[in-house]
């Protein structure tokens, strides 16, 4: 074979490799990417927030020391029930005793100095009006001298009838702080419960709590009647929760069981932690407190069990829904209603375009890709809530219209115009598409 026929074969077996390739690629191009189709229909929808939390008591007590003194003894365990102004601990009284013999003692004698005052300026006072009387009389007999003296006399023991009077009233007093600091070593129960905490044991001192409250805490009790959750929700959550949302309610140490509850009471502060009051930490997402109120708590809850909210924000009845996966946001910029002549050709159309759009920022907006005769174009969308899988569909797509459903990958590449295929693999809900 000739020089010359083996270059004409090499070069014509090279054409012809380049002609399956174009057609090869021309015909994958024809038959699509692969997505998953879906058609727009209509489901029960229900928005939900979810927040973890403890378990609280609507009612607790803390009872702590007001003064200092020795345990000596502890009438009641972690556990009990007990019901108002039932005994709970002894705190040493001797020395409390004492103080209250001292101001009682105290009190009584200046209780007899007040009666000896007021005798005195009783005594003083008939010796005044006697002077008095003589002095109209007879002039002569009874001195001005002697009536100043008399009258003298008389003020001093008023006023002295006075201070006395004063110092009863302090010494009684003082009585009364005694006598009171001396009932607090005998402590009872404030209201009816259960006691879930006891912080002390018999022997310890009990100290007042003057700069910290778990300081002179000596034991805590719940009235268990009324069960509570408080969760902490994120503040873009926050704003969807209303009072009185219905609530389902998991606690750890119940795992088969979901209990129910309202929201009764939503923070309008945020949480306040060491961390979000650092300077410089002000743009740290904030949490606020939403309390929850169990309409069926079990017997055995306890204080600070660890639960798990969903708050029902809202619900749908059969509304319009597309999957949260086939939702993605694009550039998007609104076509012009007016019509164009038909003669203008498309370099004109696309010049007069460009110079339309020139400087113009478009707009990303959330929409969804529609399916027809293989071809998928963007269409912007208008959701309301959210369920567990699907958006509700407030604008822009009709029951029955065909959309790109997934998987997540194909929907975030997907361009303006492609053609796509049917695939039957399961649908990927697990992240939205963007």
């Amino acid at each position: 074979m000739s020089k010359r026929n083996k270059v004409l074969l090499g070069g014509g077996g090279a054409a012809l490799i380049v002609v399956l390739v174009l057609v090869s690629a021309s015909a994958k191009r024809e038959k699509g990417i692969e997505v998953r189709f879906e058609q727009v229909g209509r489901r029960d929808l229900v928005a939900a927030v979810t927040a973890s939390g403890k378990i609280q008591p609507k009612k607790k007590v803390d009872v702590s020391a007001d003064i200092t003194g020795r345990i000596t003894r502890i009438a009641v365990r972690e556990g009990d029930l007990v019901q108002k102004g039932q005994f709970l601990l002894q705190i040493d009284p001797t020395i409390y005793q004492a103080n209250e013999q001292r101001a009682q003692a105290a009190m009584s004698s200046a209780e007899a100095s007040a009666v000896q005052a007021r005798a005195n300026r009783d005594q003083s006072q008939r010796n005044l009006q006697r002077t008095k009387e003589l002095r109209e009389q007879n002039p002569n007999l009874v001195s001005q001298e002697q009536l100043e003296q008399a009258q003298t006399g008389y003020d001093i023991a008023q006023a002295n009838f006075t201070a006395a009077q004063h110092m009863v009233e302090q010494a009684r007093a003082g009585y009364r702080e005694a006598r009171d600091q001396l009932a607090k070593t005998h402590l009872t129960a404030p209201m009816p419960g259960r006691v879930t905490r006891l912080a002390v044991e018999e022997g310890e001192v009990a100290v007042p709590g003057t700069f910290s409250r778990e300081t002179g805490l000596l034991l805590t009790i719940s009235d268990l009647s009324v069960i509570q959750t408080t969760v902490n929700v994120d503040e873009t959550d926050v704003v969807r929760v209303s009072i009185g949302d219905s609530v389902e309610v998991t606690i750890d140490a119940f795992p088969d069981t979901t209990f129910v509850g309202r929201v009764t009471e939503v923070s309008n502060s945020a949480i306040l932690t060491a961390a979000s009051q650092v300077a410089g930490q002000n743009d740290r997402a904030v949490d606020y407190e939403v309390e929850i109120t169990l309409s069926n708590p079990p017997n055995e809850v306890r204080p600070d069990l660890s639960a798990t909210a969903r708050i029902v924000t809202g619900t749908r009845k059969q509304s319009l829904a597309i999957p949260i996966i086939a939702l993605t946001v694009r550039e998007h910029t609104p076509i012009s209603t007016e019509e164009r002549p038909a003669a203008e050709s498309k370099a004109s159309a696309g010049a007069a375009g460009d110079t339309a759009h020139r400087g113009e920022k478009k707009k990303e907006v959330e929409g969804v890709f529609l399916v027809h005769n293989g071809v998928a174009a963007f269409k912007p969308v208008k959701v309301g809530i959210a369920g567990e899988e699907h958006f509700e569909v407030l604008e822009g797509v009709a029951q029955g219209d065909t959309i790109v459903a997934g998987p997540y990958q194909a929907i975030r590449d997907l361009k303006e115009g492609a053609r796509v295929r049917g695939s039957k693999q399961p649908a990927d809900t697990t992240r939205r598409g963007s």
